[in-house]
């Protein structure tokens, strides 16, 4: 499959300009998900303005967990593959772990925190919602803040699935490749 929309090619307007330059990735391009994105200068704007890039009331290791599987429950090899040659190693995932993130069910390499991450993305994944008792237990484990954080993440990660899916873009060259 070929992309559906081109990705925009320079001169970029200034602002375009200045957030591509902070979004470089290995090989020193922006991703084409960015390019493409930045066809709309308002769009591109209101999706790189404030990321969830950033330490927040979760550990890398935890973002990582989470964006790895809501990528991989939407079938998303483009973003899975860019966050797993980006992030993974320095999140300390392993590759039976990055793996788990795209298999059925709750593998047993996670520990209990891990897999109520891991519970939480196929909940949201399902039902756009969290029972009660799925709730309560990440109650115990995370504060509240760091829910909100979660079920941001869980949702953000979903858009940028749908757009990677929707526009048919391809794998990034330095991207790790989405467990068949």
């Amino acid at each position: 499959m070929s992309p559906r929309i081109a990705p925009a090619t320079p001169p970029y307007p200034s602002a375009v300009a200045h957030t591509l330059d902070r979004l470089k990735t290995p090989g020193d391009a922006p991703l084409s998900l960015f390019r493409t994105l930045a066809r709309d200068e308002r769009l591109f704007g209101r999706f790189t303005g404030s990321g969830l890039l950033d330490p927040g009331c979760l550990t890398l290791r935890e973002r990582e967990i989470v964006i790895h599987r809501t990528c991989a429950l939407n079938r998303c090899g483009y973003e899975w593959g860019v966050h797993a040659a980006l992030f993974a190693q320095a999140a300390g995932l392993d590759a039976e772990q990055l793996a788990a993130t795209a298999a059925p069910g709750v593998a047993g390499c996670w520990t209990s925190r891990e897999a109520l991450l891991i519970a939480l993305c196929d909940a949201v994944h399902v039902r756009a919602d969290i029972d009660d008792a799925l709730w309560a237990r990440l109650a115990e484990a995370f504060a509240e803040e760091a829910r909100i954080e979660l079920m941001m993440l869980a949702g953000f990660y979903r858009t940028v699935s749908l757009l990677a899916n929707g526009l048919r873009l391809e794998p990034e060259a330095f991207a790790a490749p989405f467990p068949a």
